[in-house]
């Protein structure tokens, strides 16, 4: 016998318009114009332009729409799916590459070149294969026995590991040096091999790639100086012709090539100690509900309410009405909820915009800024991970202003960027050949005044992407 039972639970979800706050909220400056140009596109009621009081008007016949208007005279349920915004799936964000030009890419230059070399149809089918087994950084990592599995399969042709080699090393004498290879170690020899050049000094560098790679990559000079019984100039002068080798091949040829452009969300400017914030203009457009909707919703009124199309003419009118309404509205909020976490974060930082002095700069976390402006913490986040400001001192992003504090002596917390910038100085004028260890930059730091361990010394370190000590070491 089965048993039924009634389980009561308490849910949050999103209304439409909040979902197009949200996302209309992380869209950063440069895509903005796109979006709302995609929005103007599906929803005719949506103009650009500025409000006038006809336009009020027509707002107004928008807004009335939802109060006058029983839906339920003209459509059952099932015939009418709620307003749904241009762009919404399934609530997950995408992310959508902008159309770019090109030029020829890598592979169609290197399928040219494959083009010059006297293969038979049959060498040339593997020869391709091998071509698109090269990743965007030039290498191929996929192993010969994978590959000779897919042409098997695929392509139905049989080969061997030595007749896939023999190919792939034709290939591996293409432009640019050291394409195709299978490590780092095979790119590097390659590109000293096709230098073509027989001085003592490319000799070598080929000689300690070939048989001491694993100590170059170590930077242990001692044991390569004592490996190949060479002194220090010998080896300085190798090692310098091997790290102006590429070791990405595949990324300098490619003509799919994206150039980005920083654009500011906000200008702040100093008038004699005054700091005034604006929107970019283009974070601010002008936009309106179209006058020959809202006259065409009024016309209702006037018609027969049994009408058939009417009732669809009327469905139609007031969605879009309603979408252009909710739209318009999004992007006010987004502007206020924009000036209002600059705001905030310009008060909470007001020393640095002013002199743009970072040691001015104080701990300040995403709660702080929430706290201020009274939002929840993921409303701060998205603003700040998207967005930037232009100053006197240069465009910053956001996330540049938000960091942890560390305590010092005399007991105050300062900001963890400022720690940062005094070990990346310490890092800078330390004795090449005897670069500091993490122990010994903590100690220097807690002679500044700073009281940071070593783990945290190694963290920083990493995050302003500096090696360790050995490998900083230089000749």
């Amino acid at each position: 016998m089965q048993n039924l039972s009634l389980i009561q639970s308490l849910g949050q979800k999103l209304s439409p318009q909040q979902i197009q706050f949200i996302k209309l909220l992380q869209v950063p400056t440069a895509e903005l114009e796109a979006r709302i140009k995609e929005e103007m596109e599906v929803n005719p009621a949506l103009e650009e332009g500025k409000e006038e009081q006809a336009d009020e008007q027509a707002e107004e016949v928008a807004e009335e729409a939802s109060d006058e208007l029983d839906i339920d005279d003209y459509l059952n349920e099932d015939d009418y799916a709620g307003y749904k915004m241009q762009g919404d799936g399934n609530g997950q964000e995408e992310e959508r590459e902008m159309p770019i030009s090109s030029g020829s890419s890598l592979q169609e230059q290197l399928i040219i070149q494959l083009g010059f070399e006297k293969l038979d149809e049959r060498q040339t089918q593997i020869g391709l294969q091998l071509l698109g087994s090269i990743e965007a950084d030039g290498y191929i990592r996929r192993g010969l026995e994978a590959i000779m599995n897919d042409l098997a399969f695929s392509q139905n042709i049989e080969t061997t590991e030595e007749e896939l080699e023999e190919i792939l090393y034709k290939i591996q004498t293409f432009d640019p040096p050291g394409i195709a290879a299978r490590n780092l170690k095979e790119c590097l020899l390659i590109q000293l091999e096709k230098r073509d050049d027989h001085s003592e000094e490319n000799q070598l560098a080929h000689k300690i790639v070939s048989s001491c790679f694993d100590e170059f990559t170590k930077k242990h000079y001692d044991k390569i100086l004592k490996k190949l019984s060479i002194d220090d100039e010998q080896l300085k002068s190798a090692v310098q012709l091997i790290t102006k080798l590429n070791p990405k091949p595949g990324g300098i040829t490619d003509g799919l090539v994206k150039t980005q452009y920083l654009m500011p969300d906000f200008i702040l400017t100093n008038d004699e100690g005054k700091l005034d914030l604006t929107l970019n203009a283009r974070n601010a457009p002008e936009l309106r509900i179209s006058r020959s909707y809202a006259d065409m919703f009024q016309s209702y009124h006037k018609s027969d309410k049994k009408d058939k199309k009417l009732k669809e003419t009327v469905s139609f009118v007031k969605q879009k009405l309603d979408s252009a309404k909710w739209f318009i509205d999004a992007i006010r909020q987004r502007q206020n909820t924009l000036l209002n976490t600059m705001n905030a974060i310009i008060k909470y930082q007001y020393d640095f915009f002013l002199e743009g002095d970072e040691s001015k700069l104080k701990p300040m976390i995403l709660k702080d800024i929430a706290e201020l402006i009274s939002m929840d913490i993921s409303t701060v986040s998205r603003v700040a991970n998207s967005k930037s400001i232009q100053t006197e001192f240069g465009i910053y992003p956001l996330k540049y202003f938000f960091s942890e504090g560390i305590a010092t002596d005399s007991g105050e917390d300062v900001s963890s960027r400022e720690v940062k910038q005094k070990l990346k100085k310490h890092i800078e004028e330390e004795d090449k050949s005897k670069p500091l260890s993490d122990d010994k930059l903590e100690k220097l730091l807690k002679a500044d005044g700073y009281n940071i361990a070593r783990r945290t010394v190694a963290k920083y370190r990493e995050q302003l992407n500096l090696p360790v000590a050995r490998l900083r070491k230089e000749l």
